[in-house]
């Protein structure tokens, strides 16, 4: 496996927040493009068109979100399946710490101890990917 293939769910995983978060921005629209029509008077046609708009986006956007939540999990099932395999435990560690949790190197080194460096977890997870595809 690569490491493009090994950072994909990384990436899908930006990518879901990224949406989530322009999801919670049209919401936001949705709700404010208009107030309440107290005084009886007929709204704009161009309101209703932006209303109508806003809540199309939404529900495409909610179905792209479901989607990407869908395709993040057969990734992660994809990557586990390839980390269990790896016979190292210190490297599978490393692994299923950068791969599958998106630590950073500091945090990896820190989090397998034994006087591991950011450079030596780093320089491990690279010579497997490297041998691994030789």
């Amino acid at each position: 496996m690569t490491l493009k293939e090994l950072s994909q769910l990384y990436y899908l995983n930006r990518e879901i927040e990224r949406d989530a978060k322009r999801l919670e921005d049209l919401q936001a629209k949705a709700v404010t493009s208009g107030s309440a029509n107290y005084n009886g008077m007929p709204k704009s046609p161009v309101f209703e068109n932006r209303l109508e708009r806003y809540i199309t986006e939404i529900v495409d956007l909610e179905a792209i979100i479901q989607s990407k939540i869908t395709q993040c999990l057969h990734e992660r099932n994809r990557l586990e399946r390839y980390i269990a395999e790896i016979p190292d435990s210190l490297t599978r560690q490393i692994f299923q710490l950068r791969f599958i949790n998106g630590l950073t190197w500091v945090q990896i080194a820190f989090s397998v101890g034994g006087g591991n460096t950011e450079a030596s977890v780093k320089m491990i997870c690279y010579r497997y990917i490297k041998k691994s595809n030789a």
